[in-house]
């Protein structure tokens, strides 16, 4: 299956993608990881980053995009995927526009 690359979605939907991947690429950076290319479909546990990574990304959205999406969510429906770890932030981004 051939991986699908990451889309630009007009309005805030591309400003989100476009903070989440941001983080991810600034957080390999850092913890001198390598990353994979970000496709939709990229399994986060191939990512090349830790739980470290990961918790160093949500504190830094947190911060940029004002959300958590994480603080109630039910650990069953916990993103595998950067599609889905996106998704979670667009969906608590309308959520608190509405």
């Amino acid at each position: 299956m051939q991986e699908t690359a990451i889309e630009v979605r007009p309005g805030g939907a591309d400003h989100i993608r476009r903070t989440v991947a941001a983080s991810f690429e600034r957080t390999a950076i850092a913890q001198e990881r390598q990353l994979a290319p970000l496709t939709d479909d990229l399994v986060l546990v191939d990512s090349g980053l830790d739980s470290l990574c990961f918790a160093i990304i949500v504190a830094q959205l947190e911060d940029e995009l004002g959300l958590d999406p994480f603080s109630d969510l039910d650990d069953d429906l916990f993103p595998v995927n950067f599609a889905e770890f996106v998704q979670l932030y667009e969906t608590a981004a309308q959520g608190q526009a509405a």
